[in-house]
């Protein structure tokens, strides 16, 4: 054994397994970005990354389970990013909406740098076994959690979390659909200050931060159950039974 990799009968050295599936990912990333999906061929990834067409069958099944294992390595890296960058803004106690704003503004573009890449992410059949998608939406709902806290969300979190996903996801998709000339540079202000007026309260969606919240009950139910599991002084079934009771009434407050 040499750092890992295996020698032959023949004293040749092979190199080991997970090192070759990550240099199949590498090269099949590369085609996509910059030649796209077409390029993105057993064949081709095979050639240039210097094995035989079968391996990529025994590493990854078929070209779908390679386009699979690219959409979670390029997903992978931007949570990173994400989820870095989330953890430095709590750490310093900067403004929920704004961070809200910001990551909302680089999720539209991540997606529009990379198009060919956002293509496979969007394939809900991807996302549903994506770990990568589900460790980024961890990111976003940590990310709303801090605006209920504060008591500017107007909307139960999983709605926000799921309407900023949507409001992202859908102008990315119409900017790539629309050619460069023609796209509208403030859609995405547009879609941002559309969606502040669903999900936030009066003020609180303020690009500058200066716009004084108005409490409204369905926010401060929403406050209410965010706090609620951090409470002391109660049991675990105390707490349990004290969301329950918010969230009846926080569904109640939004709907009137």
């Amino acid at each position: 054994m040499t750092g890992g990799a295996t020698v032959t009968g023949e004293g040749r050295t092979r190199e080991p397994r997970d090192a070759v599936r990550a240099r199949l990912v590498d090269v099949a990333v590369h085609l996509l970005r910059d030649r796209g999906p077409d390029a993105v061929t057993t064949r081709a990834v095979a050639a240039a990354a210097g094995v035989q067409a079968p391996t990529i069958y025994r590493l990854f099944g078929d070209k779908d389970g390679l386009l699979d294992a690219v959409a979670e390595r390029a997903a992978d890296d931007f949570v990173a990013a994400k989820a870095q960058a989330a953890r430095a803004e709590a750490h310093r106690g900067a403004d929920p909406v704004k961070d809200l704003r910001a990551a909302f503004w680089a999720q539209v573009e991540f997606g529009v740098a990379n198009p060919e890449v956002f293509r496979l992410l969007g394939d809900p059949a991807r996302v549903l076994r994506s770990g990568a998608a589900q460790a980024g939406r961890a990111v976003l709902q940590a990310r709303v959690h801090r605006v209920a806290l504060t008591g500017r969300l107007r909307v139960p979190e999983g709605r926000c979390v799921d309407m900023v996903q949507s409001a992202g996801t859908g102008v990315v998709q119409t900017l790539l659909a629309t050619p460069v000339p023609d796209r509208d540079p403030h859609l995405v202000g547009a879609m941002w200050d559309a969606l502040v007026a669903a999900v936030l309260v009066d003020g609180a969606g303020s690009a500058d931060g200066s716009g004084a919240a108005e409490p409204t009950a369905s926010a401060t139910f929403v406050a209410f159950r965010a706090l609620a599991p951090q409470l002391p002084g109660l049991t675990g079934a105390e707490r349990a039974l004290l969301v329950d009771w918010l969230a009846r009434a926080e569904t109640a407050a939004v709907q009137d």
